[in-house]
């Protein structure tokens, strides 16, 4: 996996120009929802500038790289922090929340086509006034679950493990009768969705523990399982980010008792139950806190934004970064329908995508008689470079090195090595031209041994 820092115009300007410039700026405790098949960002709510809670909307087009700040009709939701935002389609459902003052339990909806904020009457069992909850999807069904508000008779902290169910369709809200033990009371956790199911994870109780338990919830019969999970376990954290892709679940940054916020990377096979340490190329964001993300599939295949949070020193920040996975939907599909070689290489991807080392190093090999496998990169990823190549240098024998796949641009790609000491960048060619995303194999791609694919690092 591979960290990219998004450089934008506006990055080089002033506070001020930035602002100017339709950035959402300097932001935390906010949201941030992929549309249109993730060509759109949209940055919601929060903490902004001075400090100061905002309502405002920002709009970041992932394939133009800009940043701009619409027009929009309607009654806008009024200026918070803690809320939850969540994709209905291209909509945008925004609960709960706080004003800085007072919890908040009133529902808006963003139309992102029209640009019109509307307040829709809902029926049915309302949720309390909350904040530090989480929602998920489920089909077109709604999922509240947790965070804290206050005590009616007085204004006491009073936190929830109880669910509310929307169905999006009818506005109707009802209180779920769940089965089996539910999670414990807690906020600044994460909801999300997999398949029918919706899984929490970690956060923070009402007596400052943190919590890094997971916990599942069958959609269509309310029922609890707590998972036992095994592997690289994570940390205990509230206040991180957790973005799904498929089965996997991502969870980034945070913070815990020490109030030392994480900049490490987990991943749960949601599947397998398995934690995993990720490490990572390139330069990642710093240790954060309240940071808002999401996954930009299917526009860019596993790759995933982050924006913004605070540090350590409470310092708010107004950096983005995309962060390459090079997982795919591929391990979605039903395997019972694929032939048994294809079902090997998956599991075999998915292991070398799933365990704790560096999994993007690949063995490249000169020769036909010692070439490997490589596994499946990303196509068209947003914001990605070619890198110049201008010397070449020969290549020796049956030489065997190891190599990071970088990036793929249809019918080549572009490889970053160290031999004998010396850092190399390459180019690898496909004998055929191709627009789609590349799956390397023994039989389909092969390094020919001409010198000309292996080249000396531009810088």
């Amino acid at each position: 996996m591979r960290w990219e820092r998004v450089m934008l115009p506006q990055d080089q300007e002033p506070e001020q120009g930035r602002e100017e410039a339709g950035g959402p700026g300097k932001r935390w405790a906010h949201t941030c929802n992929a549309i249109k098949g993730g060509r759109f960002l949209y940055v919601f709510g929060g903490f902004g500038i001075d400090n100061c809670q905002t309502n405002e909307v920002r709009v970041f087009d992932t394939v133009e790289q800009t940043w701009s700040q619409p027009t929009i009709k309607g009654m806008p939701p009024a200026p918070r922090d803690g809320h939850s935002c969540t994709n209905v389609g291209d909509n945008l459902f925004v609960f709960g929340g706080t004003d800085g003052m007072n919890p908040l339990g009133d529902l808006h909806i963003l139309y992102t086509s029209s640009h019109t904020w509307i307040s829709p009457i809902t029926r049915g069992e309302v949720p309390e006034a909350r904040q530090g909850h989480s929602a998920a999807l489920v089909d077109k069904r709604l999922f509240i679950f947790g965070g804290y508000g206050k005590s009616p008779d007085n204004d006491n902290e009073v936190y929830y493990n109880d669910l509310f169910i929307l169905n999006t369709e009818t506005f109707v809200w009802n209180k779920a009768m769940m089965t089996s033990i539910p999670p414990s009371p807690r906020h600044t956790h994460s909801c999300s969705t997999w398949k029918n199911k919706m899984i929490v994870i970690g956060g923070e109780d009402g007596h400052d523990n943190y919590l890094s338990d997971v916990h599942i919830l069958d959609a269509d019969t309310l029922m609890w399982k707590e998972l036992n999970t095994t592997g690289h376990m994570l940390p205990p954290r509230a206040g991180y980010l957790t973005i799904t892709f498929g089965k996997f679940l991502l969870v980034y940054g945070g913070y815990t008792e020490d109030q030392k916020p994480y900049d490490d990377l987990y991943l749960l096979d949601v599947e397998s139950a398995i934690w995993s340490t990720v490490t990572t190329a390139g330069a990642g964001p710093s240790a954060r806190f309240s940071m808002a993300g999401d996954c930009l599939d299917p526009v860019s295949s596993g790759v995933l934004v982050f924006v913004g949070g605070c540090n350590g020193n409470l310092e708010v920040l107004d950096d983005m970064y995309y962060l390459h996975t090079g997982l795919t939907r591929e391990h979605e599909r039903r395997l019972d329908k694929l032939p048994l070689r294809k079902k090997l290489k998956l599991k075999c991807q998915e292991q070398n995508l799933t365990l704790g080392h560096d999994k993007d190093l690949v063995q490249v090999g000169v020769s036909t008689s010692s070439y490997q496998p490589v596994p499946q990169s990303i196509y068209g990823q947003p914001g990605g470079q070619s890198n110049p190549y201008n010397q070449s240098i020969p290549v020796q024998g049956k030489q065997i090195f190891e190599a990071r796949l970088m990036e793929v641009f249809g019918d080549r790609c572009t490889i970053e090595t160290i031999i004998d000491g010396k850092p190399l960048r390459g180019i690898l060619f496909s004998s055929k031209p191709s627009t789609l995303p590349i799956t390397f194999s023994s039989s389909s791609r092969r390094s020919d041994g001409d010198p000309s694919t292996v080249t000396k690092n531009g810088d």
